[in-house]
């Protein structure tokens, strides 16, 4: 049996350009296939800082891939997935404080509507958002850094320590390093890095 892995925003604007084919392809022993939502491409589209950023995203070699490879729900599920996030984004209201400590955003309506995907599909969201981690911790929904998908793909050989590393390096460049991703460096990657 397949296991879907959803992807948002920041996790797929940070590995889709180094790693191709990347959506659809199963890989490693639990057949792991990895997908975004329509509202991935919508959100970047709407925001101009992130399609100044990441100008590769609307290429057709990309914007093919996300077609071709997108999941497509049914009618009631359409249903099951808008009430679970509004459940999701109830509880965040709820909590505000605990979701803002640190000068932190909160999980947006985008955020909670992929948490809720996963939750009705089933799905393993990834995200480096912490306060999306929070939230799907409250719920037991699971969920991966993006640091722990790219780990799972070295592991079943879909990239290579090279690939790591010019991740690694582009994170960098780009002024896009986490302190998850920082300190995955040193645990998950030790020895790509040694």
């Amino acid at each position: 049996m397949t296991v879907l892995v959803v992807l948002d925003t920041n996790a797929y604007l940070r590995l889709a350009k180094r790693i191709q084919p990347f959506l659809g392809k199963e890989f490693a022993q639990k057949r792991y296939k990895l997908t975004i939502l329509k509202l991935v491409e919508d959100e970047v589209h709407r925001q101009p800082r992130l399609k100044l950023r990441y100008p590769w995203f609307g290429n057709d070699q990309y914007k093919n891939e996300r077609l071709a490879k997108r999941v497509r729900l049914s009618a009631q599920e359409k249903a099951k997935v808008d009430v679970t996030t509004q459940s999701l984004l109830q509880y965040v209201a709820r909590h505000a404080s605990d979701f803002t400590r640190g000068g932190r955003s909160p999980p947006s309506r985008e955020d909670c509507y992929c948490l809720a995907f996963g939750q009705v599909r089933p799905a393993i969201v990834v995200t480096d958002d912490i306060g999306m981690h929070d939230l799907a911790k409250v719920f037991q929904l699971p969920v991966w850094h993006g640091y722990e998908l790219l780990k799972k793909m070295l592991t079943a050989k879909m990239v290579d320590n090279d690939k790591v590393r010019e991740i690694y390096t582009a994170l960098e460049t780009n002024g896009d390093m986490t302190k998850t991703w920082e300190d995955a460096r040193t645990t998950a990657f030790k020895k790509v890095f040694r």
